[in-house]
């Protein structure tokens, strides 16, 4: 699906599962770049640091190798770290950005705060941010894509459809989460099968628009549509326009999401 996809990394237990990740998306001939960016240019923390790399380098080089798949490592030093990555992506023409979210606002890790919004808000590419549990999940029964829309994005089912072939043909599911006014004459669910053959549930649930139009209220009516479903892979895209109250996926409902799920999930921006 993607030519060349940029996979950030900041911990040395991320290493294998990331790319692992990555290479599930991957075009044939696909490769994957990995960019640690140390967040200092201060002697001597950046030079210990530099040395620390080897520690994500080689195994990235090894993880790549077990999967016959090319990975080319990229080491800098920068206190704009998400400036680094954005930089990086244009420089090498990456077709996506795979990173995770992890900690709180308070933490030193730089991939939470700022770096997460500046990535998610001015990257040029696709981005696609996973929670712990999905860099853990060996298989997924099925795979959920949450909308507010009458249906989700191309590009999400896209990637959704990509995700279900690679995993066997997986059944997707797509939860419709709308006001009975909005969706009037849309039948409660249809099951029909793609072009690739991959089943697709589409499910809609009605809801009072006082709570749909509850911004911080978005990630519990995911994981309880979810629930009903017995959760899966969760599956969330972009929704710029939904309810013209701006982008759906912000560094706040992200970490939000991903505190409470007890479910593997993968959120796009693109």
């Amino acid at each position: 699906m993607y030519r060349a996809i940029l996979v950030p990394l900041q911990e040395p237990t991320e290493v294998a599962p990331l790319v692992r990740f990555a290479a599930n998306l991957l075009d044939p001939d696909g490769e994957i770049r990995v960019l640690h960016v140390i967040p200092t240019t201060k002697l001597p923390e950046a030079a210990r640091e530099w040395r620390s790399s080897v520690h994500l380098v080689v195994p990235a080089h090894e993880a790549g190798a077990a999967l016959d798949v090319k990975v080319d490592p990229e080491v800098r030093a920068s206190t704009d770290v998400p400036g680094a990555i954005l930089d990086s992506a244009e420089t090498h023409g990456v077709d996506a950005i795979l990173l995770t979210l992890r900690g709180d606002r308070r933490s030193r890790n730089p991939f939470v705060g700022h770096t997460a919004t500046g990535v998610l808000h001015h990257a040029h590419t696709s981005v696609l941010v996973l929670n712990r549990l999905a860099l853990a999940a060996d298989r997924v029964p099925r795979i959920l894509v949450p909308t507010f829309r009458r249906d989700p994005s191309a590009t999400t089912m896209a990637l959704a459809e990509e995700l279900s072939v690679r995993a066997g043909g997986i059944p997707v599911i797509t939860l419709a989460l709308g006001t009975e006014a909005r969706d009037e004459g849309f039948s409660p669910e249809d099951e029909e099968q793609s072009s690739r053959g991959v089943p697709i549930v589409r499910k809609r649930s009605f809801l009072p628009s006082s709570i749909v139009g509850r911004r911080h209220r978005l990630p519990e009516l995911i994981l309880q549509a979810a629930a009903r479903e017995r959760y899966g892979l969760l599956l969330v895209g972009e929704e710029s326009d939904h309810l013209a109250a701006g982008p759906l996926l912000t560094r706040r409902f992200l970490e939000t999401l991903f505190r409470a799920a007890p479910c593997p999930v993968l959120a796009l921006r693109h």
